[in-house]
C-alpha cells in the first residue's frame, strides 16, 4: 500500500467503486463552458492530491447537469478524515468565489422542470411551486440523502412524493 501512495489516485468517475463514499452539492446556476473547462480541470488537481492524513485516497468527481458537484472516495483503505473533508470545502469555496455561484448552501432543492434541465429552489421557496404545480408528486427531484456512489443510480433522482416534500401534495 505504501508503494500506492506515490501514486497519482484521481480515478475517472465510472471507475470508482460503487462504494465509494459521494458528497453532493447544487450550484444555485449552471456553469458556463468556459466555467465547466476550469472547474473540471480544478477539481481534477484537487483529487490527484486529495489525502487523509497524509495517505492519498481513490478519488473522483462528476459534474452532472452543469451544476451539480458529486465529489467520490473509495474509504475501503482508509476513510475520509475531518481535515480531508474540510480541503475539499476549500476547494469548493474557491469554486464558490471565482465563480460568484452558491454550492455549499444546503438550503435548495434541485429537481428536474424538463427531461435533462435541473431547476433549483430554495428550501423555503419548494411550497410555492408545489402549490403553483410547478413540483407534482411525479417531478423528479435531488435526493440529498445519497451517501453511495451506488445509490446515483437508483435513489439520488426520486418523485417529489417519496421525498420530504410528500407533505405538500393532497393525498
Amino acid at each position: 500500500m505504501e508503494q500506492l501512495n506515490r501514486f497519482e489516485m484521481y480515478l475517472e468517475f465510472e471507475n470508482i467503486a460503487a462504494h465509494s463514499r459521494v458528497w453532493i452539492y447544487q450550484s444555485d446556476r449552471k456553469f458556463t463552458a468556459e466555467e465547466l473547462t476550469w472547474v473540471k480541470s480544478h477539481l481534477k488537481a484537487f483529487c490527484e492530491q486529495w489525502n487523509s492524513h497524509g495517505a492519498l485516497m481513490p478519488t473522483s468527481f462528476e459534474i452532472k447537469f452543469d451544476q451539480v458537484i458529486i465529489l467520490s472516495v473509495d474509504e475501503s483503505n482508509l476513510g475520509a478524515s475531518g481535515c480531508s473533508i474540510d480541503s475539499s470545502v476549500r476547494i469548493l469555496r474557491e469554486i464558490e468565489q471565482k465563480l460568484g455561484v452558491n454550492l455549499l448552501d444546503q438550503g435548495k432543492v434541485g429537481f428536474l422542470d424538463s427531461e435533462d434541465n435541473l431547476a433549483i429552489n430554495s428550501v423555503f421557496g419548494i411550497k410555492e411551486s408545489v402549490k403553483s404545480g410547478i413540483v407534482n408528486p411525479e417531478t423528479l427531484i435531488l435526493n440529498p440523502l445519497v451517501k453511495e456512489k451506488a445509490d446515483l443510480d437508483n435513489n439520488w433522482l426520486i418523485a417529489a412524493k417519496e421525498s420530504w416534500l410528500n407533505k405538500y401534495f393532497e393525498n
